[in-house]
């Protein structure tokens, strides 16, 4: 519990910093709000439905620094999100890539690291039959650390609003962990405030 209420205090201390730093000379490119469906079943993979939905998610990316033109220019984002019924919150920050394909409408790819407050393993003996209900009720990452796997399709309303469907998927991918790797797969809507245009160019309020 006390993991959870530290997540949320992230996410807080995320979301009341962003005023300050859109108008600070930090170069905010942008920044994404919205309600995510928590452990959704893809493929017969995951946990099956374990964990209960939404989770509601903030992310602050920040313009592309110079040497990252080597690798298309991605952002760099910090996120946070809260499960809102008690299960796995995380934190974290990645790079998230953005490309155009048609007018208003582009791809964004994204990967990252998080630390979450979900489980790792049963609690209980091995043979103890609460451990199925632990089961039945909790994801296993086997792994406090996770890599984010993003992929979003958005699309942009104006000079400064998007809105986005996004999947997410968290794992250890047998990397940064071994053992149970059930992992995370989550699908839903955000909304985007964009402060800066695919050039890295501040956008004019008068522009909106």
């Amino acid at each position: 519990m006390k993991a959870y209420w530290n997540c949320v205090a992230l996410l807080g201390a995320i979301g009341a910093g962003s005023a300050n730093t859109a108008q600070a000379e930090i170069p905010v490119r942008a920044i994404y709000g919205g309600a995510l469906y928590h452990d959704v079943t893809l493929a017969d993979a995951g946990s099956g439905g374990a964990e209960q939905p939404p989770n509601i998610e903030l992310e602050i990316q920040l313009e592309s620094p110079r040497v990252f033109r080597y690798i298309l220019d991605p952002s760099v984002y910090f996120v946070g999100s809260v499960n809102t019924r008690g299960d796995t919150s995380f934190g974290g920050f990645g790079l998230n890539w953005k490309f155009y394909f048609a007018k208003n409408w582009a791809f964004e790819p994204g990967v990252g690291y998080v630390v979450h407050n979900g489980a790792l393993e049963f609690p209980f003996p091995r043979g103890d039959p609460r451990n199925a209900e632990f089961r039945d009720n909790n994801i296993l990452f086997g792994s406090r650390d996770l890599f984010r796997l993003t992929t979003g399709l958005t699309r942009d309303f104006g000079p400064h609003w998007s809105g986005q469907v996004l999947y997410e998927h968290l794992s250890h991918g047998q990397i940064i962990g071994r053992g149970r790797n059930q992992g995370l797969d989550s699908i839903g809507l955000r909304l985007a405030y964009r402060f800066r245009d695919r050039q890295g160019q501040r956008i004019n309020a008068k522009e909106s």
